[in-house]
């Protein structure tokens, strides 16, 4: 006859194991602040904002942070923690070298990396998202791929040795921007230093169903960027959108438009057992302040979703 404390083991360790029993507090729930029409020039002011509007965690890009970088992330925490918000990652840009494509600016590129990965360890984060550089008129080449991949494992390999995951963004307008860039890079990289970075406003306006591509990378996605779309968009945009003017014709909107599934995406990631970030983004909020804008989607998230 079995003890209560191997009762109790043997209950939680099933519990653990059964794929359908998923409990909302394995999301992580964050939001990028960079948000243009208001939020974009005052990264102080998005973060305090942000935590008015009910979120506690907050992503940006290292260009914001440069009076920080690297010895003074100690200073950086304290100032978060007088906002009371953590972050979820920082991301590169400039001024970094992001030509992934260009094996020789690939000892930049690669020192470039580990010198923010070094920075946001610091931070507490786990894992780095990362864009890459602007797309060519000519777009990515199969050239282009191979050598992507190969910066990108080795920075996801040195990554994977100071404990950090590194996830690749895939972003319209970017090197890294439809399926058979993604279908490559995941191809030809270890899928144990080298993740994902869903962005299903994104990938749904490259013509890709985020439902499906959730499906098929499954554990290898660290981090959801969740914008919704317009309706018509729903399952991929059957055309491929130029860049707009984020300000007069937004492509990416608050939660709730329509354009993605986001229920069926949860239902799989709770079937798997997922547990990432959902990082709301809101690229623009031209109609209303991005704080308002912020709360409609964590609106969404708890009603829709039933995420606190």
């Amino acid at each position: 006859m079995r003890t209560r404390r191997e009762f109790l083991a043997s209950t939680l360790m099933a519990a653990l194991a059964a794929p359908n029993v998923f409990s909302a507090s394995h999301y992580r729930i964050g939001i990028t602040t960079n948000t243009r029409g208001g939020w974009e020039n005052d990264v102080w002011l998005s973060f305090r904002e942000a935590r008015e509007a009910g979120y506690r965690n907050v992503e940006s890009f290292i260009h914001y942070f440069k009076d920080f970088y690297d010895d003074r992330a100690d200073q950086l925490k304290r100032k978060m923690d007088e906002i009371g918000v953590r972050f979820v990652t920082i991301s590169n840009g400039n001024p970094m070298e992001m030509h992934f494509e260009d094996p020789a600016k690939h000892d930049k590129v690669i020192e470039d990396h580990m010198r923010l990965i070094r920075f946001i360890k610091k931070l507490g984060c786990e894992h780095l998202k990362i864009n890459m550089g602007p797309r060519r008129p000519t777009g990515t080449t199969d050239e282009d791929l191979k050598h992507m991949a190969a910066a990108l494992g080795e920075i996801g390999k040195r990554s994977a040795d100071e404990g950090i995951k590194f996830a690749v963004h895939a972003h319209m307008w970017s090197q890294f921007e439809n399926r058979r860039e993604i279908d490559y890079v995941m191809a030809h990289t270890n899928p144990k230093q080298v993740y994902f970075v869903l962005d299903t406003g994104h990938i749904t306006m490259a013509g890709i169903d985020p439902v499906e591509l959730t499906r098929t990378l499954g554990h290898r996605i660290v981090e959801f960027h969740v914008k919704d779309t317009k309706p018509e968009h729903r399952g991929g945009a059957k055309t491929r959108l130029e860049r707009p003017d984020v300000m007069k014709d937004p492509p990416f909107f608050p939660l709730g438009y329509g354009g993605v599934d986001f229920p069926a995406i949860k239902s799989h990631l709770d079937k798997i057992g997922w547990r990432g970030w959902l990082t709301v983004e809101l690229d623009s909020s031209p109609y209303r302040a991005p704080k308002e804008s912020a709360r409609m989607s964590r609106e969404y998230l708890e009603k829709t979703l039933d995420l606190k």
